[in-house]
C-alpha cells in the first residue's frame, strides 16, 4: 500500500466530486487510483452533501495515514437571461433584439436581464455572448434599464441561460450573496484551498481574504479576459491561481487560449505560487471509458509546462467513468515526467529568484541534488514557505515537506513534487534533520546507505527564514553518533 501511496509523478491531481462520485467506496477508489486534491464544487450541491463529502475525505486521509488536500470552488455571480413565453425564442440572424429589466416573459424581440450592472458596464460596439457563445449580439444603443442589440450570430435562446460580456469589467463583485454564505460554511469546515470565481481585479481578492481571516488559501480563477489583463496584480494578491480554461474559451478566441495558459503557468513557476490548469481536460470520459488523443496530448501539454495540478471536473463528478477517468491521468502524468524533454522544458523555463538567503539556500540544495548522489530534498517547515521555494526550483529529485502542522501539509499537498509528512515538532535542527532521515526511509525515499539535503529556518516556527543547509545520513544512528551536530 506504501507503494501505491507514493505517486511516481510529480504533478498533482485534482478530482472534483459529486453525484457519481459521491460514496465513501468511490472517493476511495479515486485516492488509490491518484486523486491528491478533491474539489467540491459550490455552483452544485447543498451544504448537506458538500459536508458529506468533506467528512468521507478527512475519513479516508485518517485511514492512510497521508494529507489530502481540500479545495472548495465558489460559485461567483451568474449573469443570466430571464424567462420566455413558451421557454424559447429563434433569434435570427440581422434582425433586432433588446435586453430590458422588465420581468415579463420574453419573446423573439426582447427578454428580461435583471442584471443592472450590465446595463450600466455596456458600450456601443459591446459584445454579448448567450449559452457559453452559441448566440452572439453586439450593442447598437443603451441607457440605464435598456439596451438594443443586433444578433450577429442566431439560435434558440431558452429560459435563464447564462450570459457573458466579455469586453467589459462589470461592476460586480466577485461574491455574490450565496458567495459569501458558502465561503463561511467551508472556511469554518476546515477546507486548505478556496478558489474564487469571477475575478477581475485585485480587489476582489482582497475581499476574499478579509473574509476569510487566514482560514484557508485562495487560488484565484482565471476566466475573464480583465482578469488576463490584470495578471500580474492578481497574482501578487493570490496564494495560487487555476487557469479555467473553459470560460476564457467563451469569452476570448478559442486559439488565443493556449498561448495565455503557457504564459500564466510560466509566471506562476517565476513567482513560486502553484497553478492549477483545468476545464475539460478529459471531457469525452464524461460518456467514454477512454480519452481522445487530442484530450491527452492536452493534459501532457500542462504537465510539460511545469503546472502544479490537473484538474477533473465532470469526469469525475457526473461521469461515467470517475474513477478510470483519475487512473488514465495519472497514467499520462507518468508517461510524460518520464519523457527526457519533460525535464529539458521545466529546465529551461526557470528563472531566477530573488536574492535573497532563503531563495540562495533553496537553489544551493537543488544544485546539490543535481551534482552528487542525494537521493531526496527534505525541507522542515512551519508555514510552507521553505517547502514553496524548493519546489520553485522543479529539482530532479524528490521533496519531502515535514511540517509539525495538518493544515500546513494538506495546503502543501496541491504543490508540485512535494511528499508531504506530518511530524513533531522540533527545537533543534539537529532533530529535524532526525525526522527527515526517518521520514525519507519510511516513505521509501532513500535507504541507511544513502544521504539527503535538509533544509529549514532557524529559529523554527518564523515564516521566511529558511537560512540552513545540511547534507545528511539517512543513517538515524550516524546522526546521533556525531556526524550531524
Amino acid at each position: 500500500m506504501d507503494e501505491i501511496l507514493r505517486r511516481q509523478r510529480r504533478v498533482k491531481i485534482a478530482a472534483t466530486l459529486g453525484p457519481a462520485s459521491d460514496s465513501r467506496d468511490i472517493i476511495k477508489e479515486l485516492f488509490l487510483a491518484g486523486a491528491d486534491i478533491f474539489r467540491l464544487n459550490l455552483s452544485h450541491g447543498t451544504h448537506v452533501e458538500i459536508k458529506k463529502r468533506f467528512d468521507i475525505i478527512r475519513d479516508i486521509e485518517a485511514e492512510f495515514d497521508r494529507p489530502i488536500c481540500v479545495m472548495a470552488d465558489l460559485q461567483g455571480p451568474k449573469l443570466r437571461c430571464g424567462r420566455f413565453s413558451g421557454g424559447s425564442a429563434d433569434l435570427i440572424e440581422g434582425t433586432k433584439f433588446s435586453f430590458d429589466l422588465d420581468q415579463k416573459l420574453g419573446d423573439a424581440t426582447r427578454v428580461c436581464l435583471p442584471h443592472k450592472e450590465i446595463f450600466q458596464a455596456l458600450k456601443v460596439g459591446s459584445i454579448l455572448l448567450i449559452d457559453d457563445g452559441k448566440i452572439r449580439l453586439k450593442v447598437l444603443s443603451y441607457r440605464d434599464d435598456h439596451a438594443e442589440l443586433i444578433v450577429l450570430v442566431g439560435g434558440v435562446i431558452s429560459d435563464n441561460k447564462g450570459v457573458n460580456v466579455p469586453d467589459v469589467i462589470l461592476p460586480l463583485a466577485a461574491l455574490s450573496k450565496k458567495d459569501r454564505t458558502d465561503l463561511e460554511f467551508v472556511c469554518n469546515l476546515g477546507v486548505d484551498w478556496l478558489a474564487l470565481s469571477f475575478v477581475q481585479r485585485p480587489q476582489d481578492v482582497e475581499e476574499a481574504r478579509k473574509l476569510v481571516k487566514g482560514r484557508a488559501e485562495i487560488l484565484s480563477k482565471i476566466e475573464k479576459p480583465a482578469a488576463v489583463e490584470a495578471f500580474d496584480s492578481i497574482l501578487e494578491v493570490s496564494d495560487g491561481i487555476m487557469v479555467a480554461r473553459g470560460d476564457l474559451g467563451v469569452e476570448l478566441p478559442v486559439e488565443a487560449v493556449p498561448p495565455i495558459q503557457k504564459r500564466l503557468v510560466r509566471a506562476c513557476r517565476a513567482k513560486g505560487k502553484p497553478v492549477i490548469v483545468a476545464t475539460q481536460m478529459m471531457e469525452s470520459m464524461v460518456n467514454a471509458p477512454v480519452p481522445t488523443r487530442a484530450e491527452v496530448s492536452d493534459v501532457a501539454q500542462a504537465i510539460y509546462e511545469g503546472a502544479d495540478a490537473v484538474m477533473l471536473s465532470a469526469e469525475s463528478a457526473a461521469g461515467m467513468y470517475p474513477i478510470e477517468a483519475v487512473s488514465t491521468m495519472n497514467n499520462v502524468a507518468v508517461e510524460v515526467e518520464k519523457d527526457p524533454t519533460h525535464r529539458q522544458i521545466l529546465e529551461s523555463a526557470r528563472t531566477p529568484g530573488k536574492r535573497g538567503v532563503s531563495d540562495a539556500i533553496t537553489v544551493a540544495a537543488r544544485e546539490i541534488a543535481e551534482t552528487t548522489n542525494v537521493k531526496a530534498i527534505c525541507c522542515f517547515t512551519h508555514s510552507g514557505t521553505t517547502a514553496l521555494l524548493a519546489c520553485r526550483e522543479r529539482p530532479r529529485v524528490p521533496i519531502i515537506a515535514l511540517t509539525p502542522k495538518i493544515g500546513i501539509a494538506r495546503q502543501l499537498t496541491l504543490i508540485w513534487g512535494l511528499h508531504c509528512v506530518v511530524t513533531g515538532e522540533v527545537e533543534r535542527f539537529k532533530m529535524a534533520v532526525v525526522s527527515a532521515a526517518r521520514a525519507a526511509r519510511e516513505n521509501g525515499f532513500a535507504m541507511n546507505k544513502d544521504k539527503i539535503v535538509v533544509i529549514a529556518g532557524v529559529p523554527f516556527n518564523v515564516p521566511g527564514t529558511t537560512n540552513i543547509l545540511r547534507v545528511a545520513p539517512v543513517n538515524e544512528k550516524s546522526i546521533f553518533d556525531g556526524e550531524i551536530d
